[in-house]
């Protein structure tokens, strides 16, 4: 199955994957996927929580919770599923940032920057503006910094909006 997805993909992933030929874009790019490792949440969370006030660290909480739920589940299926990433795969894929882990499905950066983007707006609703344009290009850079497959980042972004709805019904 896995097999297939991947030739189904892979022209999708070529294309992409061009785009970071251009420094420009590259250097873009990798800043961005960069930022979506922990910092662009940590600060975003600390200024959601100064504006929720007394809120705030139950906020911080929730945020850290769904977090690390999320690290278990991406974690566990990564190493379940075993998907190589495109550059591994792909000789005409160049890798043009270092991945955190050695499997491609689910992006786990895409899953975080969902959740997250989720989570935040739902306490501050002003952050949607800054939150879901990011969400979109961390996800866009996982795939031009050839770190992983259209649909690696699509189920990543199912599972943070998932864990973030999850989330957000269990603390109402």
């Amino acid at each position: 199955m896995v097999n297939y997805l991947d030739q189904l993909e892979i022209g999708l992933c070529l294309r992409l994957n061009a785009l970071s030929r251009n420094s420009a874009v590259r250097t873009f790019f990798y800043s961005v996927s960069r930022l979506g490792d922990y910092p662009a949440y940590l600060i975003s969370g600390i200024a959601c929580a100064a504006m929720l006030e007394e809120a705030g660290l139950a906020f911080i909480v929730q945020c850290l919770v769904t977090a690390a739920v999320g690290i278990l589940l991406y974690k566990f299926l990564k190493n379940w599923l075993v998907r190589e990433r495109p550059y591994v795969t792909h000789a005409g894929i160049s890798c043009a940032a270092a991945p955190l882990d050695q499997y491609s499905f689910p992006s786990g950066h895409t899953m975080h920057a969902v959740s997250f983007a989720i989570l935040f707006s739902a306490h501050v609703p002003e952050m949607i503006w800054l939150m879901a344009p990011f969400a979109g290009l961390v996800a866009m850079s996982r795939m031009i910094l050839g770190l992983h497959y259209p649909t690696d980042v699509l189920v990543g972004a199912a599972l943070g909006a998932g864990l973030a709805s999850g989330s957000l019904w269990v603390t109402v």
